[in-house]
């Protein structure tokens, strides 16, 4: 059965989800916003989507696994950086109705998975799903992920069902093979893509004075992230870092002057 969501808001948006009898929905901790009475609310460690619910055996051995398998996605979340708990809801006796929200100001989207094609994310993007989607953590090569920022860590969907990602300022689609089938762009713009991109980091230029002044006031530091293949492609009009630099001038902190680029003083 399809998840009945509906997105509203303009500047922060919210995501309302209607649950039927028997249907779960899980979010990351901390993207909660409010429930129906009948709704039921239970916190996990570990894993996320159907594989939760599943025992893995029975007896001793069957425990044992279980309890390994949530140690290693609960060691890996760490490595991320992500959250190590999910929020389960599920209605009882009837419908029910959840909402849920990111942390940024900005745009949601909701993604329907059939199965085919898997999904990846920028780390945090991810807000809810149905329990038939799994969540799970793709780490980029180490030196195209190293170099990347934000492409480093991933977020990696996949099964049956709606998945809600949430990024900031506004979203735009594009396909790489609409633009002769490759684009660049800066690493902090891209929030989700489909299996099948390639995404790559390349530097700004070459290590001459054009590219020099590129990485130095350009505000683009090093490197751009490349998406190649054909796909769809969301990115955000709106960069973390770039919010956190405004706040840091905002309040008088800001170091960098009108440079930007390798003179930025943001530290992630």
């Amino acid at each position: 059965m399809t998840l009945q969501q509906e997105i509203v808001g303009n500047a922060m948006q919210m995501a309302i989800v209607n649950l039927h009898p028997g249907q779960t929905v899980y979010c990351e901790a901390g993207k909660f916003l409010f429930k129906t009475t009948n709704v039921t609310m239970e916190t996990r460690l570990g894993g996320s989507g159907g594989g939760q619910s599943q025992g893995g055996g029975g007896g001793m051995g069957g425990m044992l696994r279980q309890a390994m398998g949530t140690a290693m996605q609960v060691g890996q979340r760490m490595l991320a950086g992500e959250s190590l708990a999910f929020q389960y809801f599920s209605a009882q006796g009837g419908e029910g109705t959840v909402g849920f929200a990111g942390v940024l100001p900005g745009e949601m989207r909701a993604l329907e998975l059939n199965g085919t094609r898997a999904w990846f994310a920028e780390k945090d993007a991810f807000v809810a799903a149905e329990s038939t989607v799994e969540f799970g953590i793709a780490f980029q090569g180490g030196r195209t992920g190293m170099s990347g920022g934000e492409g480093f860590i991933l977020e990696k969907f996949t099964g049956h069902g709606t998945v809600i990602i949430a990024g900031a300022g506004n979203f735009i689609d594009l396909n790489p093979a609409d633009f002769g089938g490759r684009i660049e762009v800066d690493t902090g713009c891209v929030v989700a893509f489909e299996e099948g991109i390639q995404y790559g980091v390349q530097r700004v230029g070459g290590l001459n004075r054009q590219g020099l002044m590129n990485a130095v006031f350009g505000g683009e530091g090093l490197s751009l992230a490349t998406l190649e293949g054909n796909g769809r492609v969301i990115l955000q009009s709106l960069t973390i870092e770039s919010l956190a630099n405004a706040l840091k001038k905002a309040q008088g902190g800001d170091k960098q002057g009108p440079t930007g680029g390798l003179f930025s003083t943001h530290t992630g």
